[in-house]
């Protein structure tokens, strides 16, 4: 009886396996390995272990092998999916394969101590996360804000797998990837969706059941006669409350959420990142060690969580000002309260602020005026 029981799981195991068109299941390297030829065998494969993606249908090509201690992936970064048209209107530039390797460590090392990335991980397709962006509004006050890419005053062109173009043809996601998240779904809750790029497993939450723990800050944003340039300049208000259009409009609240800071969490002993429906969407750091450090993102509190846009040093802060390029600031060229503490800046009463003045403050800690503004 039980031989007849075995035969008729390995038959069954067996057809599962094959009967899709042109999946297989072989070894590489002593390891198991997969080929995916189509959405559903996508479904039922260990991406922890090598397999190869290709998609004629997209001209997706992955192919992940493991070594060592490491687990590499060369792709060509096209999605193995439908996506947006583009070029569209708010992103003029059109998909284009790339040529990229990535390594991963196949035992990953938690740390605790998040390192910000500008690309914290990618898909199992060979796309990248990327969730911030190089948009950036600017404020003659002094103040630079970040844009998000998801929100409703800028256009970034995404589409409905929140991602858009870059100039180099780098398709990418800013948010949840729709698709990839339908084509990889096991009918688990968690949808193992890729890798960040200290080892640790990405995966996305169908129920939502996993909240971040950034919030709105309280109050207003400051900023006066601010702009956003791409192919033109428009003018952009940045005041009124903090609603996540910029990034710093959120600060991270200690255990508010079931996520720590960079969108981690340890389920069953093994930690894990969460893509998620709510800022920051994707993880803007990792949690475990890194050897990608050239991809480190900004220090924290200058990409999210001081409520008050991102700064330029002094040096920015006196050439945006300075109309006669004399390289200080008279009265008549200071914009904002730095213009309203200008006596108290001007230390020596020459009618001048100076670099080494606007370093130095005038508000008694040493700490100069940040854009422009009052220290608060």
């Amino acid at each position: 009886m039980k031989k007849e029981f075995l035969i008729i799981v390995l038959a069954v195991s067996f057809f599962g396996c094959n009967s899709h068109k042109n999946t297989n299941v072989h070894t590489h390297d002593g390891e198991a390995y997969h080929t995916h030829d189509d959405e559903v065998s996508n479904k039922v494969s260990n991406y922890f272990e090598a397999y190869s993606l290709k998609d004629e249908s997209y001209g997706t090509k992955t192919e992940v092998t493991i070594s060592g201690n490491e687990r590499i992936m060369i792709t060509n970064s096209l999605p193995n999916h439908e996506t947006g048209a583009f070029p569209n209107q708010g992103n003029p530039n059109t998909i284009s394969a790339q040529n990229i390797t990535y390594t991963f460590p196949l035992n990953p090392k938690y740390t605790g101590n998040a390192q910000w990335m500008r690309e914290p991980g990618v898909a199992l397709n060979g796309v990248k996360f990327e969730p911030g962006t190089a948009e950036v509004v600017e404020c003659e006050t002094g103040e630079n804000y970040r844009v998000e890419a998801i929100q409703n005053v800028i256009d970034l062109g995404l589409d409905f797998n929140h991602a858009h173009v870059q100039p180099t043809g780098a398709y990418h996601y800013h948010g949840s990837p729709t698709s990839i998240i339908s084509k990889f779904d096991t009918g688990e809750d968690l949808v193992h969706i890729g890798f960040a790029h200290d080892g640790f497993p990405m995966y996305y939450s169908k129920s939502g059941k996993y909240k971040p723990s950034y919030k709105l800050l309280n109050g207003n944003r400051d900023g006066e006669d601010c702009t956003y340039t791409a192919r033109k300049t428009i003018d952009i208000s940045v005041g009124g409350h903090h609603d996540g259009t910029y990034g710093s409009d959120y600060e991270y609240v200690d255990s508010s959420g079931d996520l720590d800071e960079c969108n981690g969490t340890t389920i069953d002993g093994k930690y894990i990142y969460l893509v998620t429906e709510e800022f920051p969407y994707i993880s803007r750091c990792v949690m475990g060690e890194v050897s990608q450090q050239e991809q480190q993102g900004p220090p924290r509190g200058e990409q999210q969580g001081n409520g008050q846009g991102e700064r330029p040093n002094t040096a920015e802060l006196i050439k945006q000002m300075d109309a006669n390029k004399d390289g200080k600031l008279s009265k008549t060229e200071a914009k904002g309260p730095l213009k309203q503490d200008f006596s108290k800046i001007d230390t020596n009463s020459d009618g001048f602020i100076s670099k080494e003045e606007l370093e130095k403050g005038a508000n008694g800690n040493g700490k100069r005026p940040q854009g422009g503004r009052a220290q608060r």
